[in-house]
């Protein structure tokens, strides 16, 4: 991989992070338009990932400092409830990780005709969450479980994981200015969890793709991702995911056609 290559995945991770349109899935069909070997750079991915999660700590910032201060008081209220409703939506996700980590890791191989495949099933959830009558419930145990079900679902690359839970938090009845936020933050710990057992297993092996190389994706990706996160929380609030939905669509079908 070299520096324009890193530059290009970097952008492509920050800005489809937050997009609904499924950021390793388009990674995945990047590294094959570029002839990357997706095994031998797979933690490329997870580099320009902990990148998208420093952005949205910086956009959510004050947001995660009231929730910590709050959760700190060691009593049972509003920021506790969400603390631990966002704990709940990290369950299926961690079990995902936990048991499933080889099939996981087996589906990044560059099978862009599968990953079309999981882009319609996308395309379909966000016209979906677009259609369907808008509600707004505020976000409960069993609505964040149900949403951190879809995000487990997620990790199969070409399933957008913002699309997903988001989608699922408007068709369960969701607020629309809070399942945008719920589902950009319920994100962070098992990410950063991800990165953490692959430092500490050891297993990382930087001689196919350099630290140069990596950091300069994961700037890429942080700037790119800043900026595609306060976006998309304008567009869930605007209900503007049909376009993306069209989008997904389009990638889907020509990724299939061209694997």
């Amino acid at each position: 991989m070299n520096w324009f290559e890193a530059i290009a995945l970097g952008l492509i991770q920050g800005l489809t992070e937050f997009l609904p349109i499924s950021s390793s899935g388009h990674l995945e069909i990047a590294k094959s338009i570029f002839g990357i070997d997706p095994e031998a750079n797979f933690y490329f991915t997870i580099a320009v990932h902990g990148a998208t999660v420093l952005s949205t700590i910086v956009v959510f910032w004050k947001e995660i400092i009231e929730l910590i201060k709050g959760t700190l008081k060691f009593k049972m209220n509003d920021e506790t409830s969400y603390v631990l409703k966002l704990i709940v939506s990290m369950i299926p996700v961690g079990i995902a990780g936990l048991f499933l980590k080889d099939p996981i890791e087996s589906l990044f191989n560059g099978n862009i005709v599968f990953i079309g495949f999981m882009l319609l099933i996308t395309s379909t959830l966000l016209a979906l969450a677009h259609f369907i009558k808008k509600r707004e419930r505020e976000i409960g145990y069993l609505d964040a479980l149900l949403i951190g079900i879809a995000q487990a679902i997620a990790v199969i690359p070409g399933i957008s994981r913002s699309g997903a839970t988001i989608s699922t938090g408007l068709m369960i009845g969701n607020s629309k200015d809070k399942i945008a936020r719920f589902s950009f933050l319920m994100v962070l710990v098992p990410i950063i969890g991800a990165n953490l057992l692959e430092i500490m297993s050891g297993e990382i092996n930087l001689n196919s793709t350099s630290f140069g190389i990596i950091l300069i994706g994961f700037l890429a990706a942080f700037v790119s991702g800043y900026l595609a996160c306060r976006w998309m929380i304008g567009l869930v609030k605007k209900s503007k995911l049909i376009w993306f939905s069209i989008y997904c669509l389009i990638i889907g079908l020509l990724s299939i056609v061209l694997g």
